[in-house]
């Protein structure tokens, strides 16, 4: 199927629609939608710099009450393997996490029911009494249990965490953005209205998010293209979003894994096909994570401007089977390799050092993903 058309409106400035968006999926000329969606990303970022945040992955909790079946990593209630990593143990993570230069922590966890509302405000600000760090913290999710648990509004709840030293929401558990696909993989999650709502609010409050979408659950293109069409909405009506990340379920150890699993193809597709179609988000990040590193390079040339965060200590989808290593100077040296300039950004990705030709990392740190 010829794709020319579609591609020509997105180089001359056109915003396509979600028959475009299907169209694209339908086709197999991958490499041409990368070279367009480059196209696009130099429009966001000119320079051929590539940008990285050091950061730390806590899971304070494998508790969860939601019950998807896509995920390794959760606890019932009242299971002898649930966990509430105590306070200290957290600081800990997160004082190790300073002493190596990292500036942001994204802390998430399962939905837990036995935590009160109190638990996040007291944790968070006993936290920024101790650091000077970034709190990206809190899928959709998780703050819609907060106002389960707490009576209070989406409102209340979001201003009294940023109040307390929450600083922006992560876009977890977006997963596709459509009841059908979500009845089926996670029937008492959140609906789609709930995570956009919240995102919503979180930047009325003061807060920005990232957007997410993860492919590979047995979703129609109809579906992938509504699930972008929703975050381009969103993003329309409030800009709560300085970033997409893109990435693959993860079968392996799931109640799903007779899904079969997306390629690094599929990947890039999606990627492409990302970029070229929300022309109003700034930033894209690679998934290494999920991929790897060297499809992650690969993501350098197809629409992505970031390579993610170093998430030292990654759970959630290493217990899903992908436990891709990545270290700070090799970050450094897939980036060059992709023919870029690596930088160092903070959350809000405000370039905060970066990396002349030949200069390396001052701590060389084992980064699990």
């Amino acid at each position: 199927m010829a794709i020319d058309d579609i591609l020509k409106r997105v180089l001359d400035g056109e915003r396509i629609n979600e028959q475009d968006v299907i169209q694209l999926y339908e086709s197999d000329e991958v490499e041409k939608m990368g070279e367009v969606a480059n196209e696009v990303m130099k429009r966001f970022h000119p320079e051929p710099i590539t940008t990285f945040v050091i950061g730390r992955n806590i899971n304070y909790t494998n508790v969860c009450d939601t019950y998807c079946r896509f995920c390794a990593f959760y606890r019932a209630p009242g299971s002898e393997e649930g966990y509430v990593l105590d306070n200290e143990t957290i600081f800990q993570k997160i004082q190790e996490t300073v002493d190596i230069g990292g500036t942001e922590i994204l802390m998430q966890g399962g939905t837990n029911p036995n935590l009160p509302f109190s638990y996040y405000t007291d944790l968070l600000r006993e936290i920024k009494k101790r650091f000077d760090i970034t709190m990206h913290s809190f899928s959709p999710a998780e703050v819609w249990k907060m106002v389960e648990v707490s009576g209070l509004s989406l409102e209340e709840v979001l201003k009294q965490l940023h109040e307390a030293g929450l600083d922006s929401l992560p876009g977890g558990g977006a997963e596709i953005l459509d009841e059908r696909t979500r009845n089926k993989i996670s029937r008492i999650k959140t609906s789609w209205q709930d995570w956009i709502a919240c995102m919503k609010t979180a930047k009325k409050v003061g807060m920005h998010g990232t957007a997410t979408m993860v492919i590979g659950f047995g979703e129609s293109y109809e579906e992938r293209a509504l699930h972008l069409k929703r975050i381009r909405d969103a993003q329309d009506e409030a800009e709560p979003f300085l970033a997409f990340i893109p990435w693959t379920f993860q079968p392996e150890n799931t109640n799903m894994s007779d899904v079969e699993k997306q390629t690094p193809r599929d990947y890039l597709k999606t990627l492409a096909i990302s970029r070229m179609y929300l022309d109003n988000i700034p930033n894209f990040q690679s998934s290494w994570v999920t991929m790897g590193p060297e499809i992650g390079k690969l993501s350098l040339s197809y629409g992505c401007n970031d390579f993610g965060s170093t998430m030292i200590e990654e759970n959630v989808v290493s217990a899903a089977g992908a436990t891709h290593k990545v270290n700070t100077n090799l970050i450094l040296q897939l980036i060059r390799e992709a023919g870029k300039i690596p930088a160092q950004r903070d959350t809000k990705y405000n370039i905060l050092h970066t990396f002349e030709e030949k200069e390396m990392a001052n701590k060389d740190f084992t980064m699990q993903n």
